[in-house]
């Protein structure tokens, strides 16, 4: 939740390319099964991939939710790091 740029502030912007975490993070992630939205086990099959932010929303507390482009389901910021 705001990993450089704080809360409510989107660290990747629309139109730009992310990398999806590896498969060991994201299986980490679905197992923990924490925050506000919930990995689907179809999203799995993305690990690795770079693909460009379409949408960015906030959820209450800070919580950076995007969607990328030609991929599936949303995806925490926490899922993502710069391509």
């Amino acid at each position: 939740m705001g990993k450089t740029k704080g809360l409510n502030q989107a660290e990747f912007e629309v139109g730009s390319e992310v990398r999806i975490a590896d498969h060991a993070f994201l299986q980490e992630f679905l197992d923990a099964g924490q925050y506000h939205n919930e990995l689907e086990e179809e999203q799995l099959g993305y690990a690795g991939r770079v693909a460009k932010v379409s949408t960015i929303e906030f959820f209450h507390g800070g919580d950076e939710i995007y969607t990328l482009e030609g991929v599936p389901g949303v995806w925490h910021e926490e899922r993502l790091s710069a391509a």
